[in-house]
């Protein structure tokens, strides 16, 4: 395989793992490493081979090895990023580590900043965030910095998620519509979708469960739209939650077993987990402890597996809540302490208060055998301070009402007094705080329809300028010049080239006004337009009466040759029985020649796609040196032909000629059998 194929597959690969086809992305990526592999130990023999015959290029050496590094750089990366959606955190972090390598000693600028952030966000689900807001900064900074839209967009979401994760909402919200107004500026339909979930995840924390639908339905739309399995499996499983807080759990039930279902299908652990979590949960809230012990212990497995360690303190806080529940004490201890030790480990906070709170629940009840009040008092305090510190208030008061009831117990009056007090008092505050919230809500929302219009103006614009420059430019180009790539330069080693020139222009454009000349030759270029459109050619420019058209760039194309000929026929076709308003014929010499190119964008307001290199003149030489109403053609593009190429295809050889800059050719005149 060539270097553009290897790239188009990896690619590829990268495009199945957002769509939730792992295994695919798998077999792409390590197939990409594999051909790689074997290619350095064929490249090593052929250079040992060349130096000692004394022929080897050394500059030619370089370029492949880093055309090579920057392949393995890319595949190494896809399997990383594959491997992490399919919740194998250490493999995908050993292989991230590996594509970065790579990437930093060939100078792969676009590279580093992905590694990065696959690196970021395996630590997200080790629960590592200081980490993982490091490396994705460290990542935005480059991809500011080389004005690459969409990697600047992965970045926000992403560090959108770790503000949500430490519970920094206003924050998280930020970063998510930051990142979908880039989304929807460059048209990526799988970051639209992903930070409209992500948006609607912070109107759920909220209790504005109508906004956070809103959002989740036009996430699902687009996710169906574009096939992504992953994309609506998240949505059906965040749907299911607003249910479950709404205590509609049949509904919430249905929700979370479709969405398991597609994450059983495309092979995501860490999806699968949360799924089962989720299931869990609502059979705990039917009070159905047998079931939801079960999926919390699956649910768990999963999460050990894959190393979230996340997932499993709350999922050994939950088996404990269970255990309780079932008067089973001694595992309701057991786990609830596993579950501390984790929270405190990673500094997950919440979960410290949530744990102390339930072990001084345990420790207070009189069926314990290990029943102390002493040690009940220190967790219920511990637990008041933490949560004190971190300014949570839902679970303080409940705090208090459980420390105060234990001094009821013991007859400890004027300390059950002050706690009974601060647990009515923090009550009133918190219900209060709900008055807040709802007018928070509004701001948010207000705020949210701010953000929506102005991405609607921008995107309007940004949709005509799109336009525009699909016009002018070829379509795989002109999205890269969207994706904010600032240089576009590309070799392409195997093209054919076609140049057309009207004979007699000069003296024609003399006997015509000049907007009979123009629409003379906007009606034949676009004529020209049609038919290279039908043959798969780009048009590459017009000069005066020149015409340039390539097959085989900005795509490779393995018969550029046979379509470039079939494209020479028809137009001699057209031109042959072409007149002008006045009845006079007109004539064109067409050049073709097969070879490879350099191709990229020039300037910086009114740019344009060019091409240069042998294959370039050496068309033009055909041209200049043809004949009126002929198909001058080299023997390099008559060999360029496959033996499978229509027999319709007839050269006349010409002979050798001088050409110009060329020296002698053997040239062929190209002709319908």
């Amino acid at each position: 395989m060539t270097n553009a194929q290897l790239e188009a597959q990896t690619k590829l690969a990268g495009d199945e793992t957002n769509k939730g086809n792992y295994d695919a992305a798998q077999i792409l990526a390590q197939q990409v490493i594999d051909i790689l592999d074997n290619r350095t130990d064929d490249s090593t023999s052929t250079e040992n081979d060349a130096n000692t015959k004394g022929t080897i290029n050394t500059n030619d050496l370089i370029d492949e090895q880093q055309d090579t590094t920057t392949i393995r750089a890319n595949a190494m990366l896809a399997l990383a990023l594959n491997n992490y959606n399919q919740g194998d955190f250490l493999l995908a972090l050993e292989q991230a580590h590996q594509g970065l390598v790579q990437a930093q000693a060939g100078e792969i600028t676009k590279s580093i900043p992905q590694a990065w952030n696959i690196i970021g966000k395996v630590h997200i689900s080790l629960g590592d965030y200081d980490k993982a807001l490091e490396f994705f900064n460290n990542s935005l900074v480059i991809n500011e910095e080389i004005g690459s839209k969409n990697g600047i967009a992965k970045n926000l979401t992403n560090i959108g998620g770790v503000y949500g994760r430490i519970s920094d909402y206003p924050q998280a919200l930020t970063y998510f519509q930051k990142a979908l107004a880039i989304y929807e500026e460059i048209g990526r339909k799988d970051g639209i979708a992903n930070n409209l979930i992500n948006i609607g995840s912070v109107y759920q924390y909220l209790s504005d469960y109508p906004q956070a639908l809103t959002y989740y339905q036009k996430a699902i739309s687009i996710n169906e739209e574009i096939g992504s399995k992953e994309g609506i499996a998240r949505d059906l499983g965040n749907i299911g939650i607003v249910y479950q807080n709404l205590s509609d759990y049949p509904q919430a039930l249905t929700y979370f077993q479709k969405a398991l279902a597609i994450n059983e299908e495309i092979g995501s652990k860490e999806g699968i987990a949360s799924n089962l979590t989720n299931i869990g949960n609502a059979y705990h809230d039917l009070s159905d402890n047998p079931q939801a012990l079960t999926y919390y212990q699956k649910a768990l497995a999963i999460y050990e597996e894959i190393g979230s360690k996340d997932g499993i303190a709350t999922n050994l806080g939950n088996i404990g809540i269970v255990y309780h529940n079932l008067s089973d004490y001694p595992q309701a201890l057991t786990y609830y302490q596993k579950a501390l030790a984790i929270n405190e480990k990673i500094g997950r906070k919440n979960g410290i208060v949530l744990n102390l709170g339930n072990m001084g629940g345990l420790y207070a009840n009189k069926e314990f055998y290990g029943y102390d009040t002493d040690k009940a008092e220190e967790f219920f305090l511990s637990a008041i301070a933490l949560s004190e510190d971190i300014g949570q208030k839902q679970n303080l008061y409940g705090v208090h009402k459980s420390l105060a009831d234990l001094y009821e117990t013991q007859e400890r009056w004027k300390e059950h007094s002050i706690q009974f007090k601060k647990y009515h008092t923090i009550k009133e505050e918190v219900q209060s705080e709900e008055a807040t919230k709802q007018a928070q809500q509004m701001e948010y929302r207000r705020k949210a329809e701010e953000s929506e219009r102005d991405r609607q103006v921008k995107l309007a614009r940004f949709q005509e300028q799109e336009k525009i420059l699909h016009n002018i430019l070829p379509s795989q180009i002109a999205d890269r010049m969207i994706e904010g790539e600032k240089t576009i330069a590309d070799s392409h080693e195997h093209v054919s080239v076609f140049f057309s020139d009207i004979v007699g222009f000069t003296k024609l454009s003399q006997q015509v006004s000049a907007q009979e000349l123009v629409g003379m030759l906007n009606g034949i270029f676009s004529q020209f337009d049609q038919l290279a459109r039908k043959h798969g050619l780009e048009k590459i420019k017009t000069i005066g009466d020149a015409y340039m058209a390539v097959c085989g760039a900005p795509i490779p194309v393995a018969n550029h040759a046979e379509r470039t000929a079939l494209f020479a026929l028809e137009v001699a076709v057209l031109m042959d029985n072409y007149t002008t308003d006045s009845g006079d014929k007109v004539s064109i010499r067409i050049g073709l020649h097969t070879g490879s190119v350099v191709a990229g964008i020039i300037g910086e307001n009114k740019f344009a796609y060019d091409m240069w290199g042998d294959a370039v003149n050496t068309a033009s030489r055909m041209e200049s040196h043809g004949e009126a109403g002929k198909i001058h053609v080299s023997q390099e593009f008559m060999h360029a032909l496959s033996p499978s190429s229509p027999s319709s295809l007839h050269f006349a050889e010409r002979g050798e000629m001088e050409i110009k800059g060329k020296g002698k050719m053997k040239t062929y005149f190209l002709e319908k059998a």
